[in-house]
């Protein structure tokens, strides 16, 4: 049961991988079919982190990469930025996490470098939680604020696009794989407490039975002393 758990955070992490990546790569970060005061069902306008593209009916899809980083609103310029960050952090993290498995030959039999390493690629996963989830819910919170905004034109209002809402589960898997890591190591680190505090039980109990042969036997002697007097 407990290397299924092991098994189990390595899938979620790189199920987390693949979200990141899929979230970063697809344009559809900010969708809207507004064109000036009319809503056009035919035609769909897509921006993304790294290109945009426009969706019409009957016609081939076409996507143009961004000329420049700076025509690029604030939170899209972070979100690209932060998300690239997301997927290094996954990679380290799946790559620390395998080598603190106990099937791992990483570090030999050190069970201790084990932990360490398993608790580290807990915290990185946590980690990258946030770097995912702090830019999808900034160009949210973006899209919504403006959208209800009476002074933005209709033609710069967008909708939330699929992007985020992979952004946010991968960032809730991402979060519950960092949390089964972390509690792994709380358990396997009381396993490893618990022979150290097994023999030091034993030791005072061997000490207090030191203890009372040696008051019983310093008792007999000065009962002996007293019958000879």
């Amino acid at each position: 049961m407990r290397a299924k758990l092991e098994v189990l955070a390595l899938v979620l992490g790189f199920i987390g991988l693949v979200g990141t990546i899929a979230a970063t790569a697809l344009p559809t970060w900010k969708v809207t079919a507004f064109i000036g005061a009319n809503l056009i069902v035919m035609e769909e306008l897509w921006e993304g982190l790294w290109m945009n593209c426009i969706d019409q009916a009957d016609i081939k899809m076409q996507c143009k990469v961004y000329d420049s980083l700076l025509i690029l609103p604030a939170e899209l310029q972070a979100a690209r930025g932060l998300m690239c960050f997301s997927i290094v952090l996954v990679v380290i993290s799946l790559f620390v996490t395998g080598c603190g498995t106990q099937k791992s030959e990483c570090c030999g039999d050190n069970v201790k470098s084990k932990n360490i390493t398993l608790a580290l690629g807990g915290s990185l996963y946590l980690l990258s939680c946030l770097t995912t989830l702090i830019p999808v819910s900034w160009v949210g919170n973006t899209i919504i604020r403006n959208f209800y905004n009476p002074a933005v034109p209709d033609s710069q209002k967008h909708e939330l696009g699929s992007a985020l809402f992979i952004g946010w589960a991968t960032s809730g898997i991402l979060l519950i794989t960092g949390i089964i890591l972390l509690v792994r190591y709380s358990k396997r680190r009381s396993k490893e407490e618990e022979p150290y505090n097994i023999a030091y039980a034993m030791a005072q109990r061997d000490l207090k039975k030191q203890d009372s042969v040696y008051t019983a036997r310093t008792a007999s002697s000065v009962h002996n002393h007293h019958e000879y007097v």
